[in-house]
């Protein structure tokens, strides 16, 4: 048998090491591949359950809290009589903000300012009650002098006033929809040049703005409401990129999903001043003080965007925002079950949650 010579092999110095790393590295990939689902798991468990935007829930967990951060500051709350403006109202007074209430009803107003000085340690005249009509633009300015000359300055105004719409569109008068801009939009426009350059020459100040899950997706039988709240989200976003030289003006829009509150009961209709017929049940709707204090959570966070709504509502937002082809798909299916479930007397909203009334 002929024996092959043998050649000794000389390993270079640290020639082992790559085996190492390569044994480290597999490792590492061992983990890895465990540890993602347990990660995406986790993630989807807490979607499930979210209410709110990611970032905004983790500024509810770890960020600034509004007891502390909105203390002492004057807030200007439009749409102060009912609803979120008047959960807004009472939340604030708790966290010691110093308050200026405006509607157009003065009695409801003083009811507010009544229910914030029984729940707070606020005094008579750390609330000033502004009686205000969005529609009437030329008594904007003269408001805003009232309310700047109170306090002696205004930290933060939050735009909160305006009225809903429940009717199909080829049932719309063309009025419903010049009342749903004037108001909703103009309205909100006017005040709020009326107050910033007021926030510009201090160079501080937060304008914050109701806006709707509608305003980044459009919903049947809200065209015209739909349509206030796509301008309001492209006029606020085009704003905060002219305040680049004030980085201390917080301008934020809030989106809520359906809460509880009195929207469909004011909602507009197909004609100017014929009244919603049933508001419906108000059971599957976000509670308005979580909404509310959510809404205090990003403005003491300084967050821009808020997204707000239990599933599958918050489900729509992100999908709208990364996957809109599916959210059409969605929306059209959704669509027409809220149009069947209107025509069949139920309310808008809940056409996500009931099946149609049958004959």
């Amino acid at each position: 048998m002929c024996l092959k010579p043998h050649f000794p092999v000389n390993h270079p110095a640290g020639s082992l090491f790559p085996l190492k790393q390569t044994r480290q590295m597999d490792w590492c990939t061992v983990l890895l591949w465990c540890f993602l689902p347990l990660y995406f798991l986790l993630h989807l468990l807490c979607f499930i359950s979210a209410d709110a935007d990611f970032t905004l829930l983790w500024a509810s967990l770890t960020g600034h809290r509004p007891e502390k951060k909105l203390r002492g500051l004057v807030v200007w709350v439009t749409g102060a009589s009912s609803g979120i403006g008047e959960e807004l109202a009472y939340q604030l007074a708790r966290c010691g903000s110093r308050l200026i209430l405006s509607a157009r009803r003065e009695d409801e107003l003083k009811r507010v300012k009544h229910q914030c000085l029984e729940r707070s340690d606020l005094q008579d005249e750390d609330i000033l009650v502004l009686p205000l009509d969005l529609l009437a633009r030329t008594t904007h300015e003269e408001k805003t002098k009232t309310a700047i000359q109170y306090f002696g300055h205004i930290d933060v105004l939050i735009n909160n006033g305006g009225r809903s719409q429940r009717s199909l569109c080829m049932e719309t008068s063309v009025d419903v929809f010049q009342a749903l801009m004037e108001l909703n939009f103009l309205g909100t426009v006017s005040i709020t040049k009326q107050v910033l350059p007021h926030m510009t020459q201090r160079g501080t100040g937060s304008i914050v703005t109701v806006s709707s899950i509608v305003g980044i997706a459009g919903a049947p039988l809200s065209t015209g409401y739909s349509a206030t709240k796509h301008a309001l989200q492209g006029f606020f976003n085009s704003l905060r990129t002219e305040l680049t030289d004030f980085p201390n003006i917080l301008i934020s829009t809030v989106l809520p999903g359906p809460v509880q509150s009195l929207i469909v009961q004011n909602a507009f209709t197909e004609q100017i001043n014929k009244p919603v017929t049933s508001a419906g049940s108000q059971e599957h709707k976000m509670p308005t003080s979580r909404c509310v204090h959510l809404m205090l959570v990003g403005i003491s966070n300084r967050i821009k965007e808020m997204w707000i709504g239990q599933q599958p509502f918050l489900l729509f937002f992100y999908t709208w925002q990364y996957a809109p082809t599916i959210a059409w798909i969605a929306t059209n299916m959704l669509g027409r079950k809220r149009v069947q479930n209107f025509k069949a007397g139920l309310d808008a909203d809940s056409a996500y949650f009931t099946k149609p009334k049958t004959a």
